[in-house]
């Protein structure tokens, strides 16, 4: 379910730009379905900059953070999959052993949940991490605390 943003800044942070829409949709396990997919999101000139399919009998989940969300939804809503928004961080993460270590320690201890995650690596010496969190303007403050540097939109359209 959809985090709302009750306030706008919080020790300095604006709240709103460090969210970013992840796509999510339920696709048939089959050859092929994929392929689909990323056919309809190349002839509308969408790029896909991060993805994980969960896989769950028949049918799998796709997450996805794109360059443009609200196209997205509409593609996707158009070949006729059910599709949802979800509000998620992006999370610049030392490519190093402990990177993930040391988000999972500063979340842990102010008692927010990860519930689930997955990340990337890029050109930089950096990896980038998606992140669904119980508290999301909680995860952002102690994130934000800590050091830790969150991604937006912008910054996703430029990977």
């Amino acid at each position: 379910m959809p985090q709302d943003i009750t306030s706008n800044r919080i020790a300095g942070v604006n709240m709103e730009e460090k969210i970013i829409k992840q796509i999510s949709l339920f696709a048939e396990n089959k050859p092929g379905r994929l392929a689909n997919i990323a056919a309809n999101f190349r002839k509308a000139g969408i790029n896909i900059r991060a993805f994980t399919i969960a896989e769950a009998g028949d049918f799998g989940i796709i997450r996805m953070v794109v360059d443009r969300p609200d196209a997205a939804h509409e593609v996707l809503h158009d070949a006729g999959f059910t599709v949802s928004e979800t509000s998620v961080l992006g999370i610049e993460m030392e490519d190093v052993p402990g990177g993930l270590g040391k988000i999972a320690d500063v979340l842990g201890d102010r008692d927010i949940n990860i519930d689930y995650a997955y990340a990337f690596v890029t050109k930089t010496e950096k990896a980038l991490l998606i992140l669904r969190v119980s508290d999301i303007e909680a995860a952002i403050e102690v994130l934000h605390g800590a050091g830790i540097k969150l991604i937006d939109m912008a910054d996703i359209q430029e990977i």
